[in-house]
């Protein structure tokens, strides 16, 4: 449908709570979710967020076979996640490199539980549910962070590992 523009660090929105999807198997909710889909592809993004697009929904959307900004990433299922629950399956913390739409041209190295269990709704309303690992459970936090107004500089515990991609590729 469209590509629309996406919000960035700083913008109010996305520092606000979404609220829960009521109505499944809209026209509305169809659209916010190829629009959802047209930006991420547009913006080579691994994942986004309904509020990045100024949308206050509990909506995110990512997957991909290949990813240019993240070359190294083994493939994402392409998945379209409503109301999402996360149940941690793994105590322990995994540091790796994230950036985010709403941050261009950043990155940094972000601490994340390492295995998830994620519930939720597909546009229609069907109840689902999927284990996630590794870059995977990565990509599930970080889109759900967004539904809670967290962008991931605020979880990033060394900022010294925090950057303009070019930099830290660089150095």
């Amino acid at each position: 449908m469209a590509v629309r523009a996406v919000l960035r660090m700083g913008d109010p929105r996305l520092l606000q709570p979404s609220l829960p999807v009521e109505k499944f198997g809209t026209d509305a909710l169809r659209a916010l979710i190829e629009d959802l889909f047209d930006t991420m592809r547009a913006h080579d993004g691994a994942g986004i967020a309904a509020p990045q697009i100024a949308v206050p929904l509990q909506v995110v959307i990512f997957g991909f076979e290949r990813n240019l900004r993240y070359p190294d990433a083994p493939p994402v299922p392409e998945t379209v996640l409503i109301n999402p629950v996360i149940e941690v399956l793994d105590e322990r913390l995994e540091d790796g490199w994230e950036g985010c739409l709403s941050v261009p041209g950043l990155r940094g190295e972000v601490p994340r539980f390492r295995a998830i269990r994620y519930r939720g709704c597909t546009a229609d309303g069907t109840p689902f549910e999927r284990v996630a690992e590794g870059f995977h459970a990565r990509v599930v936090q970080h889109e759900c962070d967004h539904l809670s107004g967290v962008l991931y500089p605020t979880r990033i515990r060394d900022l010294t590992r925090f950057g303009f991609r070019e930099e830290l590729a660089a150095g």
